[in-house]
């Protein structure tokens, strides 16, 4: 694979996963519905959480395209990593609620992998990848996550430095 096309993806699956979060510190609590309609199963806990909202999918569905089409890719692959993306994040938060970890709380490798694998999986429907740029990528995007996570914390623009 390219380096430019792996860059170009981790950024959109970068900014899939960020818009949320961008909108929560924009927004406040403006349009934050549950996802889940606060649905709590038969454990007791809630099938998503109150973090996952509505407004933070919609954000990443309509923003991750229009930055595909800024790098000159398809907006139809900033779509399917948007997603991906939230279907990944939605994955690693129903795990998280069954294991009893709170909303927010840090599951290393829980809260990276799922978010950026499964759209590296996605993509290779669009973009050329092979299983080896796909297992790249996510260890890539799983360290950055760590870090850049890190830096926001301190200029306060995440509540938690992760």
């Amino acid at each position: 694979m390219h380096p430019i096309l792996m860059t170009e993806l981790l950024v959109l699956v970068g900014v899939a996963n960020a818009l949320p979060v961008i909108a929560k510190k924009l927004m406040g609590t403006a349009g934050d519905w549950p996802l889940d309609g606060s649905i709590t199963l038969r454990d007791g806990r809630p099938l998503f959480g109150r973090s996952k909202t509505i407004r933070g999918v919609l954000i990443a569905l309509l923003g991750t395209p229009v930055v595909a089409v800024l790098l000159g890719l398809d907006w139809q692959l900033g779509v399917l990593v948007a997603a991906s993306a939230m279907a990944g994040d939605l994955l690693s938060s129903f795990i998280k609620r069954r294991l009893g970890l709170a909303p927010s709380s840090q599951a290393l490798g829980l809260d990276q992998v799922p978010e950026s694998l499964f759209p590296l999986i996605a993509a290779r429907c669009l973009v050329p990848l092979s299983w080896l740029d796909v297992a790249v990528g996510t260890a890539i995007f799983a360290i950055t996550e760590l870090v850049v996570s890190r830096i926001l914390f301190r200029l306060n623009l995440r509540d938690r430095p992760y």
